[in-house]
C-alpha cells in the first residue's frame, strides 16, 4: 500500500521550504511543544551517555518504577510490571493495535495518526463523532450504535481510542462523558486505549482531567510521554500503562513481544533521563506549570483572533491547539476566493499567505468541513533565547516576536474573511 507522509510533518516541511525561499510563514500546522529543554534534563541525559547496552524490552526498572509513581500520584495505583516503555507514545499506540487485534473505533475528529496507523496495521477505523466542545472521546451513545451496526456487518470491533485532553480541538471531555464511554466500552467488551499525553498541559488547574481507567480499570490502557509537557519530542520516549487484569496481562505480553521485534528497547540514556522526569522533581513541576500557562495565554490570544474574523471556535482548555470553524464565512470564502472545501482553505492560507494549518479532513471529517486544526506553540520564537523569554514573560503576547505573529495572523484573517461580527463558540 502507498503510505504518505503524516499531514503534520508534511505541512512542517512545506513551511521549511518557504523559509528557504525567503517567504514569510506563520507556523501553525505542526504540534511541537516549541520550548527549550530544562537544564536539569540535559544534565540527566548527559550523565547517562555511557548507557550503550541493550536494556530490557519493556524498559528499565528505574523508568517503569518512575512511571508507575507518576500514575499513582494521579489516583491510578500502578506497579512497575504494568508499564511498558517505547521510543515515543506513537510507536506504542501503533504496536497496541496488533497486540489487541480487530478493528478500532476512533473519534471524529481525532489525531491524524490514529486512522493511518489502523490502516497500516491492517484494521479498519470506525469514525464516531464527538460531543460538542468535548473532543477526543467518541460520543458514547453513538459509539454503542456504530459498534453494534459494524458487528452486525461482520466486523470484529475490539478497541476504542480516546484522547484526553484532545488533539485537534484543545478541549477536555467531561467526567460524565468519560464515565459513559467507559460504561459503553464495558457493555460492548471493547478495550479502551486512552492517549493522555496532554494531561499535564491543562491551562486552568481547576479543570479536572478524567481517565477512562477511573471507571473501567480492567480494560483501559493509558499511553503518555514527555514530548508535550517537557518538549522532548526529539528524544522519543513514551510509556504505556496496562490494566491489572487478565486482559491487560495478555495484551502487555503481546506488546512486549512486538516491541522485541521492532525497537528492541528504548535508548538507554533517554530512559535514564525520563526516569528522572517521571519522578517529578520540584524544578520540573514548576517548569511544566510555566509551560501550560504560556500555552494557555497564546492559544487564547490566537482563538480571539479567529473569533474576531468570524470563525466559531471552542475556547481552548489544554495543550496548544484550537479548531476554528469557518462555516459562517462559507459564502464569502467562495465568492471572494473560490474556496469551498477545507483542503482548499488550508491550501489558500499556505500558498497565498504562508499560514500553515491543517484541514479537518486530515482528522477524519468531510472535506466540505471548513474547520482547521491550528497549533500555536511555534509562535514563541525561533531561538532558544526567544522561547525562554516567552516562558518567563508575564504577558508573552506583548513580546515583539510573539506580537508580530499575532498581528500577522490578524491581517491575514481580515484579508481572507473581510469584516465580520465576532462569533463566540
Amino acid at each position: 500500500m502507498a503510505v504518505t507522509v503524516s499531514a503534520t510533518l508534511a505541512v512542517n516541511e512545506a513551511l521549511t521550504e518557504r523559509r528557504r525561499q525567503g517567504l514569510p510563514v506563520l507556523p501553525m500546522g505542526f504540534g511541537e511543544a516549541g520550548l527549550p529543554v530544562h537544564p536539569a534534563l540535559r544534565d540527566a541525559l548527559s550523565a547517562a551517555g555511557g548507557r550503550n547496552a541493550y536494556g530490557p524490552v519493556a524498559g528499565s526498572e528505574e523508568l517503569r518504577e518512575a512511571a508507575a509513581g507518576y500514575w499513582t500520584r494521579r489516583g491510578l495505583p500502578t506497579r512497575a510490571d504494568q508499564v511498558v516503555a517505547g521510543p515515543g507514545s506513537k510507536p506504542l499506540l501503533y504496536a497496541l493495535l496488533p497486540a489487541i487485534g480487530g478493528d478500532v473505533a476512533i473519534a471524529s475528529p481525532s489525531w491524524v495518526s490514529y486512522a493511518a496507523q489502523a490502516q497500516l496495521a491492517g484494521c479498519r477505523p470506525l469514525l464516531v463523532p464527538t460531543p460538542p466542545a468535548q473532543g477526543g472521546v467518541p460520543e458514547p451513545d453513538l459509539l454503542r450504535a456504530a459498534v453494534t451496526a459494524a458487528r452486525a456487518e461482520g466486523r470484529d470491533m475490539r478497541t476504542v481510542i480516546a484522547t484526553v485532553p484532545d488533539n485537534p480541538t484543545g478541549t477536555v471531555a467531561s467526567h460524565d462523558t468519560v464515565r459513559r464511554l467507559a460504561e459503553a466500552a464495558r457493555d460492548l467488551d471493547l478495550v479502551i486505549v486512552s492517549d493522555e499525553i496532554y494531561r499535564d498541559l491543562v491551562h486552568d488547574p481547576a479543570t479536572e482531567v478524567h481517565s477512562a481507567a477511573e471507571f473501567a480499570p480492567e480494560r483501559t490502557i493509558i499511553t503518555t510521554g514527555l514530548s508535550k509537557s517537557l518538549a522532548l519530542g526529539g528524544w522519543r520516549i513514551g510509556v504505556a500503562r496496562l490494566p491489572e487484569s487478565e486482559m491487560g496481562r495478555r495484551i502487555g505480553a503481546d506488546l512486549v513481544g512486538i516491541a522485541s521485534e521492532i525497537w528492541s528497547s528504548p535508548a538507554g540514556p533517554v530512559q535514564q533521563a525520563a526516569a528522572y522526569a517521571f519522578t517529578e522533581p520540584a524544578e520540573l513541576v514548576e517548569h511544566v506549570a510555566r509551560s501550560r500557562r504560556l500555552h494557555g495565554i497564546v492559544a487564547r490570544a490566537v482563538a480571539d483572533r479567529f473569533a474576531a474574523a468570524g470563525a466559531m471556535v471552542a475556547p481552548p482548555q489544554a495543550g496548544f491547539y484550537l479548531y476554528p470553524d469557518f462555516d459562517n464565512c462559507r459564502q464569502r470564502l467562495e465568492r471572494d476566493h473560490g474556496v469551498t472545501t477545507g483542503p482548499a482553505l488550508a491550501a489558500f492560507l499556505l500558498e497565498e499567505h504562508g499560514v500553515g494549518v491543517l484541514p479537518a479532513v486530515e482528522f477524519g471529517e468531510s472535506d466540505t468541513a471548513l474547520r482547521l486544526r491550528v497549533a500555536t506553540s511555534l509562535l514563541y520564537g525561533t531561538s532558544e533565547a526567544q522561547r525562554r523569554g516567552a516562558l518567563d514573560a508575564e504577558d508573552p503576547t506583548l513580546l515583539p516576536w510573539v506580537r508580530s505573529h499575532l498581528d500577522r495572523l490578524e491581517e491575514v484573517l481580515a484579508a481572507v474573511t473581510g469584516p465580520a461580527r465576532v462569533a463566540v463558540g
